[in-house]
């Protein structure tokens, strides 16, 4: 499995799916693009199963929460664990990728 979801992620992700517009079907994607200050941005976004290719997918559920990602994304993603972090100074989804060689100090772009 190329991205692991925690459950604290999960939970949050499941919470604002629900407050949200997305269908109960919708998938989140974990991919990359090119861009940011290091190279890559991640891509992390809901989506609908439409837009699900069983030819260029992998697809996991994980804490109640179905997860897509792309066979290219999923070469500079392998290993990478998705957490939600929530504390005084700041909150938002973590990644912490193995394949980063550099990464950007907010945290959305890394180099591989």
């Amino acid at each position: 499995m190329a991205v692991t979801i925690t459950e604290n992620a999960s939970n949050e992700l499941k919470r604002f799916k629900e407050n949200s517009n997305y269908s109960e079907d919708s998938l989140l994607r974990i991919g990359i693009v090119s861009g940011g200050c290091s190279g890559f941005s991640y891509d992390f976004k809901f989506v609908e199963p439409a837009e699900y290719n069983e030819e260029n997918d992998t697809i996991s559920e994980q804490h109640g929460v179905k997860v897509i990602v792309d066979k290219k994304s999923s070469l500079f993603l392998d290993g990478t664990t998705v957490d939600y972090y929530e504390g005084l100074d700041k909150r938002g989804f973590t990644f912490d990728n193995p394949n980063a060689v550099k990464s950007c100090g907010c945290g959305s772009s890394f180099s591989a």
